[in-house]
């Protein structure tokens, strides 16, 4: 049954603790702005100076304030100029003060003032002049002799709620406001007191609530004959009952619930006798009342069986919360078998010390039944066959253990549809196999038990809704195959590694799995659960690898309105690198996850650098190069076993010529006469080379006895392979002795595109080094000459230093 808010305050306002005074000024401001969006607005202008110890109201308040909130403080006085400037004032609390008289004048610039709590001052008077715009005026708790309502409260026409108190009544004290259509009236009663044997009465106008709060230490003793027009919702705070009074509030109960459109009653706080408890459900049981609530009872004294009779009856619901049992000994079936036997649809008994609850000895009417945070054990309703119209069981926070005693207990509930045993110690460890459960369960709640993956192969077979959150589920049975109603799982807060597939329910639409420890999501979930509308799987931990590549992709291909919390709520947690990183900014390359792909390129890959390593070869002549490395090792290796004193390098020639045969003709007749002239010793293949040698070994040898290699460049000697072995040689002796050995004589010109690719040597040094180019006008041969002749002064000098040791 929903409320209006101002039933809801009306219920509430007994409650005068500080925090829940603060959320009524909260909730009331919300009512007035009308929408969360200027609510949040309005939030800016809510000033609070509640428990400040402040004698008198502050200065410099904002003067856009909207709420303002002065309780819990020991104000004695409110004058105009406090809040005069605070033109758009709405909502004023100024309860737990210490005020004694109120003015309306003080108003008069706060036209659009709704909220006014002056409750729990030392009010003993008010003006007749209230602001035309209240809809909340409470002037409860205070002390006041007879109500506080003068004609002028006649033009109130906004008012919903109006809290008052006397410690007397006069029967037309409320006839002002008798027209008016009040949602609650809250009375206080706490000081109310009467002369002896007189019995007042009060006319209480048209009002949809009304409140009566007693004196909480002292028994019922009101003896005022209330008559209530209309009245909708009827509450009672402070009920202090023994055997003796009971009578007493029957007889004052009697007159207030005689209309017909009562139909909710609301005892709280209330002390009793069990005596007097049954009483007042017998009271109850043939009024037009349909919803009875008692909340904070107290058993005292005795608990005794008692007779009931249970008539036809209007009630539909007897909800009974917090209860406290001081009769510690007392017949089990004199308490519960009153409740049990109940012809009523809906029953609640919640937070209380009952340890059971017996079956109905006949068939019984109850079709909603909700035991919340008792001390019930698997015992209550085993064999029980009497409750086929039963359609909703709630065993919430009670000391359940066996799964399968509690699936047996709904064996006869022909009629179940939703059971929950939510936070309960239930366990499935015993699974044999012999799950009884009512066929028609389709909503069940097992969160926050001890259940592991074998509760689903003992479950109810056409379960549409199942809750099975925070319990110890690691996987779940890939056997599992009469669950095919199952339209929405929640498996969240367990130890699942995995998502499962849809193959065991065909019809899911709905899957809760976040909080759990999936690292790989399966890549065919998605697949395999085409049906599913909603998914839930945040705050697991994700391992960002190439496994998770697919699903990643596939929840980038669903509509964000199926995967909840997409993408705040799914982070890799795995590698320490991307730690932290959404799933939606998680990216790895085809080639770093596809095995085939990444060996079919490593091998494209070697294939490409060996065909071109043998291209670079074959086109540098690499083979050439290797076999002269080849000869130039084994000449060196052998020389290591030539005694060492023949080691000792004796020069034996200025210039080593190399040239090529159709060149010897200028090699002859103008080189080794115009360098022998001038004593400088030439080394000539033709004329030096020792016999029996290879011609390799002769051209080492003699390149390493000579000062320096002279190369006559042309045409030909490009075309000439052992010159080109007698330049290697001396190239390789060049950097093998550090030294600057090598001449260049360019006797004809050589194009660059002309000189073969494999004698890359000749075209680099053609390239770095300077050389000489033979003339072809006769009268620059001196230069030429003299040019020649000066590479060798140096080495002359030193030749003949040599010579002069030895």
């Amino acid at each position: 049954m929903v409320m209006s808010l101002w039933d809801t305050l009306c219920n509430m306002s007994q409650d005068r603790e500080p925090i829940v005074g603060s959320f009524l000024f909260v909730c009331t401001l919300a009512l007035i702005v009308g929408s969360m969006t200027q609510f949040s607005n309005e939030l800016e202008s809510m000033v609070d100076y509640s428990n400040r110890n402040l004698t008198h109201v502050p200065k410099g308040l904002p003067p856009r304030t909207k709420a303002l909130s002065l309780s819990q403080n020991s104000i004695s006085e409110l004058w105009m100029s406090d809040i005069s400037f605070l033109s758009e004032l709405r909502v004023l609390r100024l309860s737990h003060n210490r005020i004694r008289s109120l003015d309306f004048r003080v108003f008069l610039f706060n036209q659009d003032l709704e909220y006014l709590d002056v409750s729990h001052n030392q009010l003993q008077s008010v003006s007749c002049c209230p602001v035309a715009s209240l809809k909340h005026l409470d002037l409860s708790f205070n002390d006041f002799d007879v109500l506080p309502v003068c004609k002028e409260f006649g033009n109130l026409t906004k008012l919903t709620f109006l809290g008052l108190s006397a410690s007397k009544f006069r029967q037309l004290d409320l006839l002002p406001v008798a027209h008016l259509h009040l949602s609650c009236i809250l009375l206080d009663l706490v000081n109310y007191h009467r002369k002896d044997r007189d019995t007042e009465s009060l006319q209480v106008p048209n009002t949809h609530g009304l409140h009566l709060v007693f004196h909480p230490n002292s028994l019922f003793s009101v003896h005022v004959n209330m008559s209530v027009n209309a009245l909708g919702h009827l509450q009672l705070s402070n009920i202090k009952l023994n055997d003796e009074n009971c009578q007493r509030l029957v007889t004052f109960l009697s007159e207030l619930t005689r209309g017909p459109t009562l139909l909710n009653v609301t005892l709280r706080h209330i002390e009793t006798t069990w005596k007097c408890l049954v009483k007042l459900f017998q009271f109850f049981w043939p009024r037009p009342v349909e919803y009875l609530n008692i909340y904070n009872l107290t058993i005292i004294e005795r608990i005794d069986r008692e007779e009931f009779t249970y008539l036809e009856t209007t009630l539909k619901s007897l909800t009974i919360e917090h209860v406290k049992n001081q009769v510690f000994i007392f017949s089990k079936e004199a308490l519960y078998s009153v409740f049990a036997e109940m012809n009523i649809k809906m029953l609640s008994i919640s937070d209380t010390p009952f340890i059971h609850m017996v079956c109905p000895p006949s068939p019984s009417s109850f079709t909603f039944l909700n035991f919340t945070q008792n001390v019930f054990t698997d015992s209550v309703f085993q064999g029980c066959s009497t409750l086929k119209r039963l359609e909703t069981l709630i065993l919430q926070r009670n000391g359940l253990k066996n799964f399968f005693q509690v699936a047996l207990m709904t064996k006869n509930m022909s009629s179940l549809e939703t059971l929950d045993v939510s936070l309960n110690s239930l366990n499935s460890h015993a699974y044999d196999r012999t799950c009884a459960w009512a066929e028609s369960i389709s909503v069940l709640n097992l969160s926050s038990n001890l259940l592991t993956g074998t509760v689903f192969r003992c479950l109810p077979p056409k379960v549409k809704v199942l809750d099975l959150h925070n319990n110890r589920i690691m996987s779940i049975p890939k056997d599992v195959t009469h669950l095919q109603a199952l339209q929405e799982l929640n498996v969240a807060s367990n130890s699942l590694t995995d998502l499962p597939g849809c193959g065991a329910f065909s019809s899911l639409s709905v899957l809760l799995i976040d909080h759990n420890s999936v690292s790989y999501p399966s890549e065919d979930f998605f697949q395999s659960c085409q049906n599913i509308s909603s998914l839930t799987a945040g705050y697991n931990p994700f391992r960002c690898t190439c496994e998770l590549r697919d699903f990643v992709k596939n929840i980038g291909q669903v509509a964000r309105e199926v995967v909840e919390g997409w993408p705040d709520s799914y982070r890799c947690d795995y590698p320490d690198s991307s730690k932290g990183t959404a799933l939606l900014d998680f990216h790895l390359s085809p080639l770093s996850c596809d095995t085939v792909l990444l060996t079919v390129t490593i091998g494209a890959t070697m294939l490409l650098l060996a065909a071109t390593g043998a291209f670079l070869c074959l086109y540098f002549d690499l083979p050439w190069y290797v076999r002269m490395l080849c000869q130039w090792t084994q000449t060196r290796h052998r020389a290591r076993n030539i005694p060492l004193e023949e080691l000792q390098r004796n020069l034996q020639f200025h210039a080593f010529v190399s040239y090529s045969e159709h060149d010897s003709a200028w090699v002859k007749n103008e080189l080794l006469p115009n360098l022998e002239k001038n004593d400088i010793r030439v080394c000539l293949h033709e004329r030096n080379f020792v016999p029996g040698k290879s011609i390799v070994e002769n051209i080492i040898h003699f390149i390493e006895k000579s000062y320096k290699s002279i190369f006559v460049l042309s045409p030909h000697f490009i075309q000439s392979e052992w010159c080109h072995y007698e330049l290697y040689f001396a190239h390789h002796n060049l950097f093998h002795e550090g030294s600057d050995n090598l001449i260049l004589i360019l006797l004809e010109p050589i194009a660059q595109n002309n000189i073969p690719s494999r004698y890359h040597k000749l075209r680099a040094l053609m390239a770095q080094r300077t050389y000489l180019e033979w003339p072809t006008e006769k009268g620059k041969h001196g230069l030429f000459w003299a040019n020649l002749r000066a590479s060798f002064i140096m080495k002359l000098t030193l030749v003949n230093e040599d010579d002069a040791k030895t």
